[in-house]
Parts: C-alpha cells; structure tokens; sequence
C-alpha cells in the first residue's frame, strides 16, 4: 500500500520512494519511480505541469487577491496517483532553481519532518516498539501528547522554515494519519505564516469546505485554503 497511513517501521520505505529517480518507460502512459512502475493520469499531469508557473507569479507570491484570506493552498489528487505526484516534486525544486532563482521554495516532507521531530525526543524506536508490541491504539494515544500542534507546528517552522523562504510546500501528510490530522496542522500554521504562501500536497478531495484524506475518510471541515489547481 503506497500510502501506509500507520507505520513508523515503513520509514524507510517512504524515503525510498520520495528519492527514488523518475525513468519513462517504453510505454508512453507509464513511468517508474525508484523502480516502482506507476500509470499515468493525463489530467493529474495537465494540473501539475501548471504548478510552477502558479506559484512563481508575483502575485500569488504576495497573497494579492485574496482578500483578508491566509495564502493557504491545496493541491488535491486521487490517492492512487500518489507516486506521479511524488515523481513531480522530485523534479519541481530543479525546474524552480532552474526558471526561478530568485524564489527561496522551502519543499517539507512532513514524514521526514516527524521521524527527526520523534528521534530528537528519543521516542522513535520506542514508538516502533509499541506499536509492534501493543498496536495501533495504544501508540496513538502515547503520542496524543508530544504530537498535539502546540509542540508539533513550532518545531516545522524551527526545522524546516527558519530560513523565511518566500513559498512552503507541505507533502506526506498521508503517510502521517491519523498521527497528524492535515486540518489541524494547517489550522496551528494560520498565525505563524500569515500571508505566506504554502501548498499542501493532499492525497484526498477538497472541495473548499471540507478535506477527506484518501476519499474515504470522514470529512473535516477547513475553509481557509484555496484550490491551487483545479
């Protein structure tokens, strides 16, 4: 399952996929990502070959337009496209350094992001362990402390942000449920950015009022963001 939604011990295998290298197959309409074949959507790719050019006008840069609206955004996508999505932001921060030198792109892989967050703290291997040993309950509810947005959100923007880039891109957030829900780390991030841009990647349905992860799960109510593409 390419989106393991609970699993501390798959860390590795995320990390392998996000790193791995895209090559075309003989076949137009495939690809493979770290030697995983993957078919492609030809709207998926329509909607993210317009990403770039999104997020690199001025505009969008400065939050005009929105009105008092945060630059919150959402890229949407069915789940089972996960890898070509993946493939794309492996190549996004060239094509970006390449067109766009003068834009600083802060692209954070919330999974990478919590595995530093939980090992600085010495709770990975004990998180594996529990899990392993009691289930996903008991782990969940051992990490309802050290994950509540109050801790979890200053370290990403410490982390991963104390370099002001001028746009964030969130991704992962699916390999992160239910651990971190995508609507309350948004909702912890409101205050601290403001009206800097952030896109967040999300393998699911949003429809400008409510976020479903994955297109299964239950319906969280968001508001603040808009549709980056739709």
């Amino acid at each position: 399952m390419l989106n393991q939604p609970f699993g501390l011990d798959n860390l590795s295998h995320h990390t392998c996929l996000t790193q791995g290298r895209i090559r075309m197959s003989q076949s137009a309409h495939y690809s493979d990502l770290g030697g995983f074949k993957y078919p492609e959507d030809d709207l998926l790719r329509a909607r993210l070959n317009q990403v770039a050019e999104k997020i690199s006008q001025p505009d969008f840069l400065a939050g005009q337009g929105l009105g008092n609206e945060i630059g919150f955004w959402i890229f949407d996508y069915a789940p089972e496209h996960e890898l070509q999505v993946r493939a794309y932001l492996n190549f996004l921060p060239s094509l970006m350094a390449r067109q766009h030198p003068d834009i600083k792109m802060a692209q954070v892989n919330l999974l990478e992001v919590l595995k530093d967050y939980l090992a600085e703290r010495g709770f990975l291997d004990k998180a594996i362990a529990m899990q392993k040993s009691k289930g996903d309950a008991a782990l969940l509810k051992a990490l309802r402390g050290p994950l509540h947005m109050d801790k979890f959100a200053p370290y990403l923007l410490q982390h991963s942000l104390s370099h002001d880039p001028n746009i964030v891109l969130l991704t992962g957030v699916g390999s992160l449920w239910p651990m971190v829900r995508a609507h309350s780390l948004l909702n912890a991030l409101h205050g601290p950015l403001g009206h800097k841009p952030l896109v967040l990647f999300y393998p699911g349905r949003y429809d400008g009022q409510t976020m479903s992860l994955f297109k299964r799960m239950e319906s969280n109510n968001y508001y603040r963001a808009f549709a980056l593409v739709p």
